[in-house]
């Protein structure tokens, strides 16, 4: 059962999209996503803590996390940045409600929800890192968002992405998938530079660029 239970929450994972794209994907009840979006279980594979010190954040930075969510990151990138900020990005008003709600009741006035609009994430300020955790297939007209995105990077700032390996046992149908390669090529052509690839996740790549 708790098997299980890990292969529905990957699912429901690589279903969320936060800005359309490949499938149009409702999440208008964040109280009982959360519960899997959140499940402790997660963890083991996900290793939040280890992608966050990977990314070596200053205490004052000011970071992105598009495809929120239920704040899965967002709340450990605040924790992270006490002197900085996290912006909680989602296109579900549901979600954008639930993340408000959430940083209150966790006394994280450094984190601010942000509705997402289709085709813009909508950033209310020049930021050091975004980072997209299973959000990347669904992003629509991609290599034109991430040119557009770039506006919103301040000097020296960082794209992280990371997203199922096509091999990994968890995650969207194949087809849905998108090789690390391929995310490469269009970062590249977006305007982007590789400057990181991390293998410590057991079914995704987790990709760094340089704006």
């Amino acid at each position: 059962m708790r098997a299980a239970a890990v292969i529905l929450a990957t699912l429901a994972l690589a279903a969320c999209a936060p800005t359309g794209g490949h499938h149009d994907h409702r999440f208008t009840d964040a109280e009982k996503w959360a519960r899997i979006f959140d499940d402790p279980a997660r963890d083991a594979w996900q290793k939040p803590d280890e992608v966050i010190r990977t990314l070596r954040l200053p205490a004052d930075a000011t970071v992105a996390d598009i495809g929120a969510g239920t704040g899965y990151f967002a709340v450990r990138l605040a924790r992270a940045v006490p002197k900085g900020r996290v912006c909680a990005v989602d296109a579900e008003p549901d979600m954008v409600r639930y993340l408000g709600e959430r940083a209150k009741r966790e006394g994280l006035a450094n984190l601010v929800a942000v509705q997402a609009g289709a085709d813009d994430p909508k950033l209310p300020t020049p930021v050091d890192v975004v980072l997209l955790v299973n959000t990347y297939h669904h992003v629509p007209g991609r290599i034109d968002y991430f040119r557009r995105l770039r506006a919103s990077l301040k000097p020296g700032g960082r794209v992280a992405i990371i997203d199922y390996r096509p091999d990994a046992p968890m995650g969207p149908p194949a087809a849905m998938r998108i090789q690390s390669a391929v995310v490469t090529e269009e970062l590249v052509r977006a305007g982007y530079v590789l400057v990181g690839s991390h293998s410590m996740l057991p079914h995704q790549y987790f990709l760094v660029f340089a704006g």
